[in-house]
């Protein structure tokens, strides 16, 4: 029987996508719901497109426990065995990941535990940083923390703003995330590395 995962967006879900297209085939696992924070989220349609349950929790209607109890009933009616967040703009409460421990899992976009938090690849280009770094690791009730699960390296060029450098990188995230799941759907938790290739 498939492993279920829950992938949780906040927007486009471009890292949804790539995680969804990976579930096939030998694959342990299917994508069971997406769910996400914003009822307009590009990423829903694109799930709805790609035969997936969707739902939305809209975080505003609530306070953070309200919210937090929504989503719970909405993914305990999914069941999933994984939830992956993927581009997922809510930081979770300690009691929400000590409920689903060692089964959530983020993509962010810096070599952590440096640059935790929003815009990395400005804080990365402003330090002189030779490479950027993604970095998927399992959820704890630290931000952006956690034991690291995979890392892919990209470049910096001299003419690199913050979008190109942030492109590059998304272009490894889609690479990177849906091979750390599926390691983590067979049992395999050791970190990996994934080398850089250009698009």
């Amino acid at each position: 029987m498939s492993q279920r995962v829950a992938i949780l967006i906040s927007g486009s879900g471009s890292n949804m996508v790539s995680l969804a297209r990976s579930m096939v085939g030998d694959h342990p696992a299917r994508p069971c719901l997406v769910l996400s924070n914003r009822p307009g989220a590009g990423g829903l349609t694109r799930a709805a497109e790609m035969g997936i349950p969707t739902a939305v929790v809209d975080n505003r209607a609530s306070d953070r426990a309200g919210f937090e109890a929504a989503l719970q009933a909405a993914l305990a009616d999914a069941r999933p065995d994984w939830i992956a967040l993927a581009g997922f703009m809510r930081i979770l409460s300690a009691d929400f990941v000590a409920a689903h421990a060692g089964r959530i899992v983020n993509i962010h976009p810096s070599l952590l535990p440096k640059y935790r938090g929003l815009d990395t690849h400005a804080r990365a280009l402003a330090a002189g940083e030779a490479e950027a770094v993604c970095t998927v690791h399992e959820v704890t009730p630290a931000l952006d923390d956690g034991p690291i699960l995979g890392q892919a390296r990209v470049p910096v060029l001299p003419d690199d703003t913050p979008e190109t450098l942030a492109a590059r990188v998304l272009v490894m995230e889609h690479r990177l995330y849906p091979l750390v799941l599926r390691r983590l759907c067979e049992g395999q938790r050791a970190p990996v590395t994934l080398p850089y290739s250009p698009a």
